[in-house]
């Protein structure tokens, strides 16, 4: 009975597994981000270019936006487990903390304490990170999305923003961006 009782503290599995996306879902151009909740250059880019790309054009409907894993180490795979064992409306939340402290969580001696720490913070409790931590399908999600972003979007470094079907990656500053999405909104609202 003790196990039953852990495995409800959880989300149903398909919100578990389900893509995290923002913005307007019926939006013309969709922009995917491949990212490593480990990763430097994500977390500089999450910290900077990204607020202002969701404020002018997530938030304002223009365009729907995508975040998949792509863990490259196993300490961002925990990390992205813990957030999507979250409630699904907390995500974006969990995984903005995450990049926001991954100076003081991702290379300390013990990471998984101060995810931990994370969690708590989002509401989870221990018995909840530790049955996450667990969960075979939610780790089979996460490397399914890594592996579609090997396969179909040839994805070798984080993060990858594939924005109407064209990859950046590397000189993710705002103005480059927001160059690449009004192309890509032009080209979209031509069709």
């Amino acid at each position: 009975a003790g196990r039953m009782a852990t495995a409800q503290s959880l989300p149903a599995v398909e919100n578990m597994t389900a893509e995290r996306s923002l913005g307007n879902q019926d939006a013309k151009l969709t922009v995917i981000e491949y990212a490593s909740l480990t990763c430097p250059h994500c977390a500089a880019f999450h910290n900077g270019a990204w607020r202002t790309i969701k404020k002018e054009y997530v938030d304002t409907g223009k365009i729907k936006y995508i975040f998949r894993d792509f863990p490259l180490d196993r300490v961002a795979l925990a990390a992205s487990m813990i957030a999507r064992c979250a409630p699904a409306d907390r995500y974006f939340g969990i995984i903005g903390l995450m990049f926001k402290t991954q100076d003081s969580w991702r290379q300390t001696k013990n990471p998984k304490t101060a995810l931990e720490n994370i969690a708590r913070l989002a509401g989870m409790s221990n018995n909840t990170v530790q049955s996450c931590l667990q969960n075979q399908e939610v780790l089979d999600a996460i490397m399914k999305q890594r592996n579609t972003g090997d396969q179909e979007d040839n994805v070798k470094s984080t993060p990858t923003l594939v924005i109407n079907g064209h990859k950046f990656s590397g000189g993710l500053d705002i103005d480059n961006l927001r160059k690449a999405l009004d192309t890509a909104l032009a080209a979209v609202n031509e069709q």
